[in-house]
């Protein structure tokens, strides 16, 4: 499959931007019309974000499933699809081609109706990085059901409230998933959640870890069994359903404001659009390429960078079950070398973790296949990218750092590998279609460069979340109440003196010391320069003359017992690269700092230590380590 919209040059990128923002509706036309639709649209764009309404490709119908799957079977059906490496180097990979895997989608998706779930119906899918994941999400695409995914590290109170809210009939987990050392017994969890859920009426279970199970007669069931009951009847071809294009795809719930999770939907068209466009021009895909992303599917980076941008695109995608430091920090070169992945997608925090152990881990890797490495989740601090531009790219290859979320859908801002130009630390320049304007704090539009303001995006996107679940009010309140007539991206940006974009960071994470407004970010990278700081994190705390201080928690390895002095130097690097304003009042020194398990750090919870509120830090069992949090609050100063 040839990617006719695929951008070549700097050039042709200026060009395409440039017909994205003055002709839009035909530009996004032009792309949508090398996909497979069972009707066309009657309008490609309907939209007012006054009442918070956004339809795209209205009228069409389609299938993600069929795009994903169907329509390479012709050409590359013996091409590997999908290849799982698992979290143990002992054992031994898989490798599913488009044939195997659709094969797979399609047998899954007669156990979900011969067990009730119809076009519309909710599914849960709670389970570890196995093939069987992406199987589940694509067999609910492939008959119309609503899948969400739920991150394998969720306590079962958040899975209960996550179920709850969506009124999910069926879920789907596994006996357990392995993290590194560690088990995580995801369908024990899963009966902690389901007294509080009376909407499910079937639990599917796969078997991974052999991990004791308990099973109930009339709800609980084994994918296996059913799977083999399918068999038996011949495996029969199952129809891609058609769904309209604005009809949802799933659903995926982030941590909202008020406590309650925010039930993010993302529908058929926009997204499929969108995951395929950003996917195919941020990473120049080839044929024959390999990419191997490292997020967690949990999240909607291993959404559309796992799953649906590469697998619409007829690329092959490669998945990892365990952790880059386990069992020590060479395994993901391993994996690079062993499947000569093309493209290494992963976390900034993935990257920091890694530099606190030695390059020897990396010396004797051949990584001679890499062709772009990208960077997602957070901004990247410049110590970060370099050791991993220099390392893991010998200096040589494109190293892209992409701006996104989860409600929108796929990268907004981001080089495009080898196209467009790069900038350390930076996110560059906005997608094709993508209208990003900073405003101050009255809304005023910030024009020019040299600018830093809040980020708003004026005009629609085909990958933008439609709604939150259930509840559109919220929806409208939180992403277009801020400012008139924009989406508000709760983050902060700055427009650099060549126009580039770099992203400061959340704007509750912007601090205001003195009347200075700071960026973590822009402090943290300051801290993370000074030798021996692996990691840094800072937050404001309320301070009696500068109104807020700077707290900063450091994972530090060198002389542990010049504390002082450490804390005086690194206080002078930051004073050197900001100026005075920026540096720390507090440094306290920690093991690690506290983390999801898709790597982002808790700054919320660091917050209230620093302000002394210790009982008020919410649920953290969810954590990649919960007992951090208490060695930092015993050693709060």
């Amino acid at each position: 499959m040839s990617y006719p919209y695929q951008i070549q040059s700097y050039e042709q990128y200026r060009s395409v931007y440039a017909e994205s923002i003055h002709h839009p509706e035909a530009f996004w036309a032009g792309v949508a019309g090398h996909f497979s639709w069972h009707k066309k649209w009657e309008q490609v764009l309907e939209w007012d974000f006054k009442t918070a309404h956004i339809a795209w490709f209205k009228g069409a119908q389609l299938n993600v499933a069929e795009n994903c799957l169907d329509r390479h079977l012709a050409a590359k059906g013996d091409q590997p699809a999908l290849i799982w490496e698992p979290n143990d180097p002992e054992d031994a990979s898989r490798t599913l081609t488009y044939t195997e895997l659709h094969h797979k989608v399609m047998q899954f998706a007669h156990v979900l109706k011969n067990n009730g779930v119809s076009k519309g119906d909710r599914v849960c899918i709670y389970m570890g990085m196995i093939p069987e994941l992406v199987i589940a999400m694509l067999a609910c695409a492939r008959i119309g059901a609503v899948h969400s995914v739920i991150f394998g590290g969720f306590s079962a109170q958040s899975i209960a409230d996550r179920i709850q809210d969506a009124e999910a009939n069926t879920v789907i987990t596994c006996d357990g998933a392995y993290r590194g050392n560690k088990v995580i017994p995801l369908k024990s969890t899963i009966d902690d959640a389901l007294p509080f859920c009376p909407s499910v009426k079937k639990v599917i279970v796969c078997t991974h870890t052999r991990t004791p199970v308990s099973m109930l007669k009339g709800r609980d069931i084994w994918w296996e069994d059913e799977v083999a009951l399918v068999a038996e009847q011949g495996n029969p071809y199952i129809a891609p359903e058609s769904m309209d294009a604005e009809d949802t795809l799933f659903i995926l719930y982030t941590s909202g404001s008020t406590g309650k999770p925010k039930g993010v939907v993302h529908t058929t068209a926009g997204y499929l659009v969108w995951a395929n466009y950003t996917f195919v021009n941020v990473f120049q895909y080839r044929q024959g390429d390999v990419h191997f992303c490292t997020a967690d599917i949990g999240w909607i980076t291993g959404h559309t960078s796992v799953v649906y941008g590469p697998l619409s695109a007829g690329a092959t995608t490669l998945m990892y079950e365990g952790i880059p430091t386990w069992p020590d920090a060479g395994r993901l070169w391993e994996i690079v070398e062993k499947h000569k992945a093309t493209t290494l997608f992963t976390a900034p925090t993935a990257i920091r973790s890694l530099m606190g152990f030695n390059t020897e881990f990396l010396k004797d890797k051949d990584l001679s296949s890499l062709k772009t490495l990208g960077t997602a989740g957070e901004p990247i601090n410049s110590e970060a990218w370099h050791w991993f531009h220099k390392n893991a790219g010998k200096s040589s290859i494109p190293l892209v750092d992409t701006w996104w979320q989860t409600e929108t859908g796929g990268p907004m801002i981001g080089s495009l590998s080898g196209v467009t130009p790069t900038k350390v630390s930076c996110a560059t320049l906005p997608m094709p279609g993508i209208q990003p304007v900073l405003v101050d704090e009255q809304g005023h539009i910030l024009e020019g460069n040299d600018v830093s303001g809040n980020l708003c995006i004026k005009f629609p996107w085909p990958g933008m979340l439609r709604t939150t679940y259930g509840d559109h009010e919220r929806f409208r309140q939180t992403y277009f109440s801020t400012y008139e007539n924009m989406y508000f991206t709760g983050d902060g940006c700055m427009r650099d003196e060549e126009g580039f974009y770099k992203i400061t960071g959340r704007v509750d994470d912007v601090l205001n010391v003195s009347g200075h407004r700071l960026g973590t970010a822009e402090v943290e990278n300051a801290i993370n320069m000074h030798l021996g700081v692996v990691e840094s994190a800072i937050v404001g705390y309320p301070h009696d003359v500068k109104g807020e201080g700077i707290y900063a928690y450091i994972v530090y390895k060198g002389h542990e017992d010049e504390d002082n002095l450490t804390r005086q130097d690194i206080a002078l690097t930051v004073s050197r690269i900001i100026g005075p304003i920026a540096k720390p009042d507090k440094i306290q020194f920690v093991r690690d700092l506290p983390k999801t398990r898709s790597g982002k750090i808790m700054r919320r919870i660091l917050r209230k230590i620093a302000e002394g509120e210790l009982n008020q830090l919410g649920d953290t069992s969810t954590l990649l380590d919960p007992t951090v949090v208490e060695e930092i609050k015993s050693g709060r100063l």
